[in-house]
């Protein structure tokens, strides 16, 4: 039995369509017809005539503001098609004319009801068009009486016929239907896949390019576009044979399409004003080939996925760090006990030392013994993850006196520093909640760091100080250095990852552990400037502090001793 179909379902409402225009069609030919009697001078039925214009009318009407498939279950919503085309078939084949046969438009509910009905509907349709032709037998019996035997037995031939047809046509109907059925099932599942795959390929960390023969990337994921930077077009597909310094890449996937087999290499991209980029390329066909062999329907495509180098190598770094991180803090641990005998050591002889110099020197050891437990207690809180601004060491400084005494330190260990730095500082009395040698350590690795990139200008580096919008006191070290790659902004405060192979990557890390750990941020800008010689673009990185809650004090000895 034939399952309702929805109105949903654009298959069979383009059948339910195509027959109610058959129906008129049918009506159309039927008025041509008539029509053409009177224009000729025919004897033409005026019933007749009035009877096809009405049947015109009504499949008309039907056509025009049928929206969906009716129920098909036998109903009253069947009247005005099939019960309509009986009815009109019946009277044309009974009363207009015994020169012509309109026998084979019964053909047309017949088809209706087996192809949209039920199959009680379709067999009811043919059972009552059969009782119908043998009602207009018997009719035409009594109006011309001759062969009546020869007159049932065409009837039958054709009421034969119509259930035949009737049986055929509704099993291809239920065909038609779970054929239908299974598409809708496999479009969902396509849509699906479809929806996943993209939202893999979104959120891949992996660069993902999907390359035809020719040398179009056909697909490209963030990560993929993010590595191409300005290289990839904004729509695909793009051709990649344009992008010269990704040769590398070009070879590896014409050597796999070629060979017909999965290949792996890692590869250098050229980029103008920086390092070479390492990446490791992984490609894939979409359809294995032999060597040598042509597909007959459709060429695959190459899929390939790219990793960068250095955060490869930034991951193995930071699971070394792990471990290294759980050793370093059962050693701390194991040194805060002799630290600590130390110290006690050393506050009984003091109690005993008369001499000056030797006071001096016990002082010393005892400031530098507290020196290491506090370093000691760093690699403790770095190591358990520990970032809770309450238990961090800090005082109330005053910002612009701090970066003023950081600065000229860091600048006299090379007086050539002296030419290219510029400091603005409006923080005026401005107080922050922070460590003074953590301060120190930030800055001066901030400073190291543009001093290796900026240009050759007296006013390439500079230090800023001042109140931002939100009211909170900000320090900002910028240089007109090239612009950084996406993929290393990106990764620029994790541990171990850095842009050059003899940097140690922890730089820019322990500066945002510090600020997180006294409650501030530190954050990177494309930033410009407007200088003596221009409006300069270059690289700013701005350290943003907590409003200060302590009160400030006198720094001692102990902040001013450098390990």
């Amino acid at each position: 039995m034939l399952v309702h179909q929805p109105s949903g379902n654009n298959t069979f409402l383009r059948i339910w369509l195509a027959f109610l225009n058959g129906r008129v069609m049918v009506a159309l030919l039927l008025m041509g017809q008539l029509s053409a009697g009177l224009i000729w001078q025919f004897p033409v039925n005026p019933n007749a005539l009035a009877v096809s214009l009405a049947y015109l009318a009504t499949t008309l009407l039907v056509r025009l503001t049928s929206r969906q498939v009716p129920s098909p279950k036998p109903g009253p919503q069947w009247l005005l098609t099939i019960g309509v085309d009986m009815a009109m078939f019946t009277y044309l084949h009974l009363f207009t004319s015994d020169t012509m046969n309109y026998t084979p438009l019964y053909g047309l509910p017949v088809l209706m009801a087996g192809m949209l009905g039920t199959l009680p509907l379709a067999l009811g349709t043919t059972s009552i068009i059969t009782l119908l032709l043998l009602a207009g037998s018997w009719w035409m019996a009594q109006k011309s009486p001759g062969d009546v035997t020869q007159r049932y037995l065409q009837t039958a031939l054709t009421a034969t016929g119509y259930f035949i047809v009737t049986y055929l046509v509704h099993q291809l109907s239920v065909k038609l239907h779970a054929e239908h059925q299974i598409a809708l099932r496999n479009r969902a599942a396509a849509k699906t896949h479809e929806d996943v795959s993209a939202l893999v390929m979104q959120h891949l960390t992996e660069g993902v390019l999907v390359i035809d023969r020719q040398n179009m990337v056909r697909i490209v994921n963030p990560s993929a576009r993010l590595l191409l930077g300005s290289a990839a077009a904004s729509t695909t597909p793009f051709e990649l044979l344009a992008l010269s310094n990704w040769s590398p890449l070009l070879t590896l996937v014409r050597f796999t399409f070629e060979s017909g087999t999965q290949q792996s290499s890692d590869i250098a991209i050229a980029q103008p004003g920086h390092s070479p980029m390492g990446l490791r390329a992984r490609t894939w066909l979409t359809t294995q080939l032999s060597p040598g062999s042509v597909p007959h329907n459709s060429d695959p495509l190459c899929v390939v996925f790219l990793q960068d180098l250095r955060e490869m190598e930034a991951r193995l770094r930071t699971e070394k760090l792990a471990a290294m991180g759980r050793m370093s803090a059962a050693v701390a641990h194991e040194i805060r006990n002799p630290l600590a005998a130390i110290l006690q050591a050393n506050a009984l002889l003091e109690e005993e030392l008369s001499d000056p110099v030797q006071q001096r020197l016990s002082k010393m050891v005892r400031q530098n013994a507290e020196r290491l437990t506090r370093i000691t207690e760093e690699v403790l809180d770095i190591a358990r993850v520990r970032h809770q601004i309450d238990n961090a060491p800090a005082s109330a400084i005053a910002l612009d006196d701090a970066v003023t005494q950081i600065v000229t330190d860091w600048q006299a260990h090379d007086p050539a520093r002296r030419g290219a730095l510029h400091s603005v500082l409006n923080a005026q009395d401005m107080h922050v909640d922070f460590d003074p040698d953590h301060l120190r350590r930030i800055l001066v690795n901030l400073m190291d760091n543009a001093l290796r990139y900026m240009q050759a200008h007296a006013d390439s580096l500079g230090i800023q100080t001042g109140i931002g919008e939100d009211g909170l006191a900000f320090l900002q070290v910028w240089s007109d250095g090239a612009p950084l790659e996406k993929s290393v902004e990106q990764h620029l405060f994790e541990p171990f990852f850095s842009s050059e192979s003899r940097s140690s990557g922890l730089g820019l890390y322990i500066c945002r552990e510090l600020c997180t750990r006294h409650g501030a941020s530190i954050r990177y800008e494309r930033k410009t400037l407007s200088l003596a010689r221009g409006d300069i673009e270059g690289n700013a990185f701005i350290v943003s502090f907590r409003q200060s809650l302590l009160l400030p004090t006198t720094p001692s000895l102990f902040d001013t001793i450098m390990v």
